[in-house]
């Protein structure tokens, strides 16, 4: 496979399905988003954090792919007119969906409650996991936006808005796990 194709030389790009579309198109900074923070979560899953949080990881980077496909085909080519499915793209499914809710409600299990923003930072490892989670809520925001132009599959809305959850509740875990201070945002009042 040659890397360089010369295609986009004119600012343009091809969905799934064959269109171009200009690379600016909100389409193509959804998946793209998405695409940024797949990498972020790689270099999170690259620190010395723990094998089950690692496999989760792992799992999660694969689902983003699967989201990336999604937003990354031309909605008028994913279906035929006989409503069948044109191109084989793998689904976000409610058990994906659920293995996060499950992630976040077992690690919340052992966390002190929270009753106040909390300042990111502390250690390398939870910094990278607040990073992922504000790429995470940017690539919700980017993908919400094109499900109001070209609508497709809404548990991928759903999948993208638990993940920014379950980063959240990951850098707390993290915090705890690595004995760093967790700093509780408190308003300076005038």
């Amino acid at each position: 496979m040659k890397i360089y194709t010369k295609t986009g030389d004119k600012g343009t790009t091809s969905l799934f399905g064959g269109k171009r579309v200009p690379k600016h198109h909100i389409r193509i900074e959804s998946y793209g988003t998405v695409d940024e923070l797949n990498s972020h979560i790689g270099l999170l899953r690259d620190q010395k954090i723990d094998k089950q949080t690692k496999d989760l990881l792992i799992k999660i980077q694969d689902r983003l792919f699967t989201i990336g496909s999604i937003l990354a085909t031309d909605p008028d080519k994913a279906i035929l007119k006989n409503g069948k499915e044109r191109l084989n793209i793998p689904k976000i499914s409610e058990a994906d969906i659920e293995s996060l809710e499950l992630a976040i409600d077992k690690m919340n299990e052992d966390l002190s409650e929270m009753t106040h923003f909390v300042l990111p930072g502390g250690h390398q490892s939870v910094s990278f996991c607040h990073i992922a989670r504000c790429v995470c809520r940017r690539a919700e925001r980017n993908a919400t936006a094109l499900y109001d132009i070209e609508a497709f599959e809404s548990r991928v809305l759903i999948y993208l808005n638990r993940l920014s959850d379950y980063l959240f509740v990951l850098a707390r875990k993290l915090s705890k796990d690595l004995q760093a201070e967790e700093i509780q945002w408190i308003p300076k009042k005038s």
